[in-house]
C-alpha cells in the first residue's frame, strides 16, 4: 500500500478491526517514510448480478449508484450515516442472495423502498414519486394515506403503547 501522502511505498498496519457487520477490516497504517497514519478498508470483491433496467437494458450493479439514489432521497433528513450504510448492506445482500447472473432493477427499487421507509418517511415519498413515476399530486396522497394507514414493522415497534401492560384486558377477562 502506497503512502497518500509522499507515496513512498513502504507502510506498516498498526491496527485492525473489523467494522461493517464483520464484513470490513478496518486497517490504521503508518508510513515508514514520513511518520503520517492513514486508514485503509478490505473488503471482499464479490461478483454482483447485473441489472435489468426497465427498458431491457442491461448494467452492472453499482454501489455508487444506489447510496446515491438513497443520498438524494435522505439530504437533509436527519438520519445518521452509520443507518444508510447499514441498509445499502442489506440491500446488496439481498441482491447476492438472489444467487442469480442478472436482477431486475424493480426488484432492488423494491428493497431500496422498503429500507427507506424504515429509515425514514419523507425520504421514501421521494424516492417512490421518482421511482413510481408520480404524474399528478394524487398520486403522493394515495402512497402518503398508505403509509398512515399501513405504518411500518419500526414505526410499530416504536410506538408508545396507549395503555400500561397492567391496564390491558386479558383473554377471558
Amino acid at each position: 500500500m502506497h503512502c497518500p501522502f509522499c507515496q513512498h511505498a513502504d507502510t506498516r498496519v498498526i491496527d485492525s478491526r473489523l467494522s461493517n457487520d464483520g464484513d470490513q477490516v478496518r486497517r490504521r497504517r503508518e508510513c515508514a517514510a514520513c511518520g503520517e497514519r492513514f486508514t485503509t478498508y478490505e473488503t471482499a470483491e464479490l461478483n454482483l448480478p447485473r441489472v435489468i433496467k426497465r427498458g431491457g437494458a442491461r448494467e452492472p450493479f453499482s454501489e455508487a449508484k444506489l447510496r446515491g439514489g438513497m443520498l438524494h432521497a435522505l439530504e437533509k433528513r436527519p438520519v445518521a450515516t452509520e443507518l444508510v450504510e447499514a441498509a445499502i448492506n442489506r440491500i446488496k445482500r439481498h441482491v447476492l442472495a438472489q444467487g442469480e447472473r442478472e436482477v431486475a432493477a424493480e426488484r432492488i427499487g423494491d428493497w431500496v423502498m422498503d429500507e427507506l421507509r424504515a429509515l425514514d418517511e419523507v425520504a421514501y415519498v421521494r424516492f417512490a414519486s421518482v421511482y413510481m413515476s408520480f404524474e399528478d399530486v394524487a398520486a403522493f396522497r394515495e402512497v402518503i394515506e398508505r403509509l398512515e394507514r399501513e405504518p411500518s414493522p419500526e414505526a410499530l415497534e416504536n410506538q408508545i403503547p396507549l395503555l400500561d401492560e397492567d391496564a390491558r384486558p386479558r383473554a377471558g377477562d
